[in-house]
């Protein structure tokens, strides 16, 4: 088991009833994040199905490298409030938020992790379902407006560039972390996220990633 005083990533993972896709997540994370500098923390934020149960499994089978923590919420909090409590307890340099339902790319993510590791001037990464030419499969076409449409007005209010603020895969160094203040508890964690890292003058770059819909 790693030492968790060496942790380099933390990856925080918001889980409500994903009990489809956690198997294959498990599998993902493995495969790309399997060394004792990275520690998995996963938030089950009051699941009803049986993910807590194949969470446990993954977890006493102990067939993996990194630290892994489980955080269970007696009740649906929401996936700001799930953010905060994993960000809270995380220990690494650099934080990556992933969601649990596998509509973004574990690949993507290692790719992110990397990027960021070996450019000590960028502290901030937004994944962007909506650029490059990564494989794509999106058949909501209210839901793809509307995140753009979001995106638009954040960049009017914060004089920004953004293709996709609503994208669930981002990656953040500590000194981000360290200034900015969370507290909005649902979907609207997106927004705070963004707009605490431009008013405290980081830059947030962006990489695109494939998009899955489910």
């Amino acid at each position: 088991m790693p030492q968790e005083n060496k942790i380099q990533l933390s990856i925080i993972i918001p889980v409500f009833n994903e009990e489809n896709f956690l198997n294959k997540l498990f599998d993902e994370l493995t495969q790309y994040f399997n060394n004792n500098n990275t520690e998995v923390i996963i938030i089950d934020d009051g699941s009803t199905d049986s993910s807590n149960k194949i969470i446990n499994k993954f977890k006493e089978d102990n067939q993996y490298k990194f630290y892994f923590k489980v955080i269970k919420l007696e009740q649906n909090s929401g996936k700001g409030k799930a953010l905060q409590v994993g960000i809270n307890n995380s220990k690494g340099k650099f934080v990556l938020l992933q969601d649990a339902d596998l509509e973004l790319d574990t690949k993507d993510s290692h790719e992110m992790y990397q990027f960021i590791l070996n450019n000590s001037d960028i502290k901030c990464i937004f994944g962007s379902r909506y650029l490059s030419g990564k494989l794509k499969k999106n058949n909501y076409f209210f839901n793809n407006l509307i995140g753009k449409f979001n995106s638009l007005i954040f960049n009017i209010f914060f004089a920004q560039s953004l293709s996709d603020v609503h994208c669930g895969l981002k990656i953040l160094h500590r000194d981000v972390l360290n200034r900015i203040n969370l507290s909005v508890n649902d979907f609207g964690i997106e927004i705070d996220l963004a707009s605490q890292i431009v008013r405290n003058n980081f830059f947030i770059y962006e990489f695109g990633v494939s998009y899955y819909f489910r």
